[in-house]
């Protein structure tokens, strides 16, 4: 089996609209820190410089949004309440939805804004197939390579209302994508619904969402690594965050040589 990675990393030295803070505690730092510890909680004096190389173990402390890196959205990311019912956390979710057969579609060519119903239907006919239930949809919009940018946040191409309601309709319950949002920018979202006066342009990815239960993964990257835009497989299991609207995933596609 061959595994291609499909995530990007949670990095403090990249920009990110919500920095991310890293902090190590060395192993020496914590075999001081342990000490410190014993000595607070169990009166017991501990000197660190007894352990081999006078150190014990590293420590990451991690401040962040479970949106940052490669990340799965849950139903209670889009809104409070749904048309189903009440929207599950990211702990709530089946995990047979995050692993499934991959269909990968290649709007790359596509420029920042929006990506409608007739070009994913002309990429279902390019590669020979329709999604369907259980499949695990990506689309490669080329915006991964901007990562680590401030463009990477505003220049790319998501998907609108009918063309994210035609992959629902097909059965889809997981659609990913290498761009920052599955919607468009922002600004772009907010420039239509201020010159057209419709709602509809306003995070349609999203809130179909509240009408229909289904996941996204957000931030993917490497998927022109994916040899064919079928015959492999998606891992893309998110952390169990209880009560948490999203949560980190190391998404991979897995191929069988």
């Amino acid at each position: 089996m061959r595994i291609i990675d499909l995530s990007t990393a949670v990095d403090a030295e990249q920009w990110e609209p919500n920095p991310v803070t890293h902090v190590v505690l060395s192993p020496a730092e914590g075999g001081r820190h342990m000490a410190e510890a014993m000595a607070a909680r169990y009166g017991i004096a501990f000197d660190p410089a007894e352990l081999p190389e006078g150190e014990l173990l590293s420590l990451d402390t991690l401040t962040l949004t479970t949106h940052t890196g490669t990340h799965v959205d849950a139903p209670s990311h889009y809104g409070s309440g749904a048309a189903y019912g009440v929207p599950r956390h990211i702990d709530q979710m089946p995990l047979d939805w995050f692993v499934g057969d991959g269909v990968l579609l290649d709007v790359s060519d596509m420029p920042c804004g929006t990506v409608g119903a007739d070009r994913l239907h002309e990429q279902f006919r390019r590669i020979g197939r329709r999604p369907g239930r259980g499949d695990i949809v990506l689309l490669r919009t080329g915006a991964d390579r901007l990562a680590g940018t401030p463009a990477y946040f505003t220049d790319f191409a998501g998907l609108d209302g009918p063309a994210t309601d035609l992959l629902l309709d097909l059965g889809v319950r997981v659609i990913g994508t290498d761009a920052f949002s599955l919607d468009a920018p922002f600004g772009h979202m907010l420039r239509r619904y201020q010159r057209t006066g419709d709602k509809s342009w306003l995070w349609p990815a999203h809130f179909a969402g509240r009408r229909r239960e289904y996941c996204q993964i957000e931030r993917l990257a490497n998927l022109a690594a994916l040899p064919s835009p079928t015959g492999f497989t998606v891992s893309c299991l998110p952390v169990k965050i209880a009560g948490a609207g999203a949560g980190w995933a190391r998404a991979v596609a897995m191929l069988q040589d």
